[in-house]
């Protein structure tokens, strides 16, 4: 019996190449939990929001802060919680379900559940949102303003994210910088390029854009803390 370390059939179509149109990309989208759960909170704030009324300026100056700030959340994020290093303290393990997950994605890229934030956590995020959106602004109209900006945000991250992993192949100089940056991180040095959504942005301020050619391959790319 050969000695060589057989691929199951599973993995190994998960692994192959192949075309893929936008189509085919959406249609596996769609059957995931993330999406529709992000897409049904979307659904829910919009309407209580044209309900609410009172529009006033500030509706329009809270998207445009979320988005002058949202490549440096998703910088933070990704760093300090999803590449958290376990910790004990008192006997206990300090690892959150996002981190495990992570790790799990940073092992095998291609497999596309580990692309998309855990239900888990989105069950746990929506009451909280709830509740920023009635107490932490100061009318609640403006909250749902917010809390329907981040869903539309959130969308477009696990759209995008999600994308980059799939066998799509970039087409625009925008979509192709992204792919390129967030595949750097997987696949050249875990170290660097944090954001998803864009490129050269919260990365090229933070310090963490570097030539790639000059920036040595990582042992642990895919082995997230190991020694």
């Amino acid at each position: 019996m050969s000695n060589s370390r057989r691929t199951s059939p599973q993995r190994s179509n998960r692994t192959r190449r192949r075309s893929m149109t936008l189509r085919d990309a959406a249609s596996e989208f769609v059957r995931h939990p993330s999406p529709w759960m992000i897409g049904g909170l979307l659904v829910v704030a919009l309407t209580l929001r044209v309900v609410v009324g009172n529009w006033q300026l500030t509706d329009l100056v809270v998207p445009v802060v979320m988005l002058a700030a949202f490549p440096f959340v998703e910088w933070v994020i990704h760093v300090c919680v999803l590449h958290w290093k376990p910790r004990h303290v008192l006997g206990l393990t300090v690892d959150s379900l996002l981190a495990r997950k992570h790790r799990e994605h940073h092992a095998d890229p291609r497999d596309i559940p580990l692309i998309f934030i855990p239900w888990q956590t989105l069950v746990m995020l929506v009451p909280v949102l709830a509740v920023v959106a009635m107490f932490a602004f100061p009318r609640v109209g403006l909250g749902l303003t917010f809390v329907v900006t981040l869903s539309v945000f959130g969308l477009a991250y696990e759209w995008i994210h999600y994308l980059i992993h799939t066998d799509y192949t970039p087409k625009s100089h925008a979509y192709r910088a992204v792919w390129r940056n967030h595949r750097h991180h997987h696949y050249r040095n875990e170290h660097y390029w944090f954001t998803v959504t864009t490129s050269g942005t919260a990365d090229r301020v933070l310090g963490t854009d570097p030539d790639p050619d000059a920036t040595p391959k990582s042992p642990t790319a895919r082995n997230l803390h190991a020694a």
